[in-house]
């Protein structure tokens, strides 16, 4: 698992993680907002009116509160829940407001993708509307090769982004509140993804406008409880969002501090994760429906970013600032890629810069250990220090079998995969955002709002993302294929959910296939811009 996770960090580092891919997106945003008239401030209102209209003398599958529903139910999942955590988990609080630029600017990206997508859809074999980037790079820019590559890349992406890390996250918290064994979880889960993505995008659509505003409410309802519990932190955690924007975020609790390239890279990707603006996911809902004008389509999909990301998102980071817990140590059990045993007695205050350097892999004093490490009754006698989370770990016990261990275990830079570690450490990714939760007026019991909400999100997030895949399967290998992506899909998805396959590694595996399949897009956005325009003096004609 370490051997994979290291190559999935590699080719990471030369994608999501690198500094052109943050800088490009956010640079297609900022040309298409100056370009197009600010059309995300110009237009915003027109979206809430269209938005509530039924569309039935038009074409097209769904109106356009279903088409935004089930593109919202796409986006809002655990990104808005984990992702918000893991961006604030290494890049500190001003990771936060890289993500409110990437919605704002989103908007604008989410408006020209999904014009565009809706004015060169066109009819399937069975005469149901469908569109996407492969469509209008296929049709408006005659490159259906480059349509080829987004498709592979996107069919990728439904297993990273939609899929994985959602029940990941789902079987992880649920765990946590309830202690029910994710393998459990895993096996319902997947049965009932199965019985809803059958339906296809019918089914889906009215599953998804059912479900989001209930999600929705219920994770406000629970946010809004710790934040009127908190309120006095409210302001402080508003202004080092701002402060720390180009300085960096300093060492604080078990917190290690973080720099201003971690904070924007990091906040850049999860707001993407999180919005998914530029990546070509959601004009494929969006295709579906029946609105009289493309324009108009695009106008409610400016709602997209701002609704999951300037609220849903805004509200998780929060929540997780005013309570505190994002500097506070909890009993957890440690990954092993997520856990370093280094030699000596290392200081929080004294040695961050050298353990953040270490994490890095940057030059640094700090060394792992290698050797015997001797145990006696599950504690370490060697004079080591065990880092998990990106923190110094505290109360550490070696298990074995469920027991504390005894004995000599050798070690090569990591604990073998036989022995548990138990430890107080930072905690990250939902896990996170479910300890802020039990810092409101629901006491212990916020969690659970967390863990339902999860459930929700997520799950609409995956029959969603199944409907992505279908229409990548079909252009690619036509629409008899599409039957055997969904076992696929729902495989993979009990695969991720029972724990066969490390955290760490799923975030990191979404994090490429996020960025492969933006790409493409992005530039055929670009060569499309004069179409765009076009498009839109016809619609004021």
């Amino acid at each position: 698992m370490e051997i994979l996770n290291n190559y999935i960090l590699l080719l990471d580092s030369y994608f999501g993680s690198a500094p052109w891919f943050p800088l490009l997106l956010l640079s297609i945003g900022i040309f298409f907002t100056f370009y197009l008239g600010i059309p995300q401030i110009r237009h915003f209102t027109k979206g809430w009116k269209i938005l509530f209209l039924s569309g039935k003398d038009n074409e097209g599958q769904t109106s356009p509160f279903q088409a935004l529903s089930t593109a919202l139910s796409g986006t809002v999942g655990t990104g808005n829940i984990g992702g918000v955590a893991m961006a604030i988990f290494i890049g500190g609080p001003a990771a936060l407001f890289w993500m409110w630029v990437t919605a704002f600017l989103g908007m604008t990206t989410k408006f020209v993708e999904v014009t565009l997508s809706h004015h060169y859809r066109l009819k399937n074999n069975s005469g149901e509307l469908v569109g996407g980037p492969m469509i209008y790079m296929e049709k408006g820019l005659n490159m259906k090769w480059l349509g080829v590559i987004f498709a592979f890349c996107l069919l990728v992406s439904t297993f990273g982004s939609g899929n994985m890390p959602q029940i990941d996250n789902i079987s992880s918290t649920i765990e946590s509140s309830f202690g029910l064994d994710p393998l459990y979880t895993s096996i319902a889960m997947s049965l009932l993804v199965a019985s809803v993505i059958i339906g296809g995008i019918k089914r889906i659509s009215t599953i998804a406008a059912s479900i989001v505003p209930l999600m929705a409410f219920i994770y406000l309802i629970g946010g809004l409880s710790v934040l009127i519990f908190n309120y006095q932190n409210i302001i402080p955690s508003l202004e080092v969002i701002i402060f720390d924007v180009f300085t960096g975020s300093s060492v604080m609790g078990g917190f290690l501090g973080a720099s201003f390239s971690l904070a924007f890279t990091y906040g850049v990707a999860r707001g993407l994760y999180s919005n998914e603006a530029g990546q070509g996911s959601a004009p494929i809902a969006h295709a579906t429906s029946r609105t009289k004008h493309s324009v108009e389509e695009g106008f409610v999909s400016i709602l997209e970013p701002f609704i999951d990301t300037l609220i849903i998102c805004t509200l998780t980071g929060l929540v997780i600032l005013s309570s505190g817990v994002w500097t506070d140590k909890f009993t957890n059990n440690f990954e092993k890629t997520s856990m370093f045993l280094v030699e000596g007695t290392l200081d929080e205050n004294q040695d961050a810069q050298e353990i953040l350097n270490f994490l890095s892999g940057n030059d640094s004093s700090v060394k792992s250990f290698s050797g015997n490490l001797n145990v006696e009754s599950g504690k370490i006698i060697n004079n080591v220090t065990v880092i998990n989370n990106r923190s110094i770990a505290e109360d550490v016990v070696i298990m074995k079998n469920n027991l504390p261990y005894t004995g000599l275990i050798e070690v090569s830079d990591k604990i073998g995969i036989e022995y548990d570690v138990v430890g107080k450490s930072l905690v990250k990714s939902a896990v996170l955002t479910s300890k802020a939760f039990n810092k409101g007026f629901f006491g212990n019991y916020g969690e659970f709002i967390v863990s339902i909400g999860l459930l929700l999100f997520a799950f609409s997030t995956v029959i969603t993302w199944a409907y992505y895949g279908d229409r990548c399967t079909a252009y690619l290998f036509g629409e008899g294929a599409i039957i055997y992506y969904r076992v696929i899909y729902v495989f993979a998805f009990f695969i991720a959910g029972s724990g066969f396959i490390d955290t760490e590694i799923i975030w990191n595996f979404a994090l490429i296939t996020v960025a492969a399949s933006t790409l493409p897009n992005l530039i055929s956005m670009f060569l499309l811009r004069d179409k765009m325009k076009k498009i839109i003096e016809d619609y004021k004609d």
